[in-house]
């Protein structure tokens, strides 16, 4: 059931805490589908440095995605059009979460003048960005304390403003 009513804001300082768990939540969670213990766990460990994580965050447009005062999910925009990070509560999978921060980063390269999206999706999230209109560059292993996780290099051109 989608959620009532869904906001998408920007990040604030204050949210740090927030994201660290959905993080956690979602890739413990929700990719574990597609990654074994030992990958998540690489992932997505115990000992995520706050600090690092909210300097990250508040370096570029993040945006915070809330329903009855609870976050749902978050996704980012670097100005180069990388789409670092985006994240659903394991609660809020399949509602449109998801697809309500795409839409707000699509809108923020429109406004920004990107003509490319790009993002390195995980096995779980590659189907979601392809529905949408990403195609797979390249798949990628990459190293994670001593753990290899595959992913995917994605792409989508946006259309020109008026086209």
């Amino acid at each position: 059931m989608p959620p009532d009513v869904l906001a998408v804001r920007p990040y604030a300082p204050a949210d740090a805490e927030a994201l660290i768990a959905l993080f956690k939540g979602a890739v413990r969670i929700v990719a574990r589908r597609d990654y074994s213990e030992a990958q998540v766990m690489a992932w997505a460990p115990d000992d995520i440095e706050r600090t690092l994580f909210a300097a990250r965050c508040a370096s570029r447009p993040t945006w915070v995605a809330e329903t009855g005062g609870t976050v749902v999910g978050f996704t980012d925009l670097e100005p180069d059009g990388h789409l670092d990070m985006m994240f659903v509560h394991p609660g809020f999978q399949r509602q449109g979460v998801a697809s309500a921060l795409l839409r707000q980063v699509e809108d923020a390269a429109g406004a920004g003048h990107l003509r490319r999206l790009f993002t390195e999706a995980s096995i779980t999230a590659r189907p979601f960005f392809e529905r949408r209109g990403f195609r797979v560059i390249a798949p990628e292993t990459v190293a994670r304390r001593g753990q290899a996780l595959l992913r995917f290099r994605m792409e989508k051109f946006l259309r020109a403003p008026g086209a």
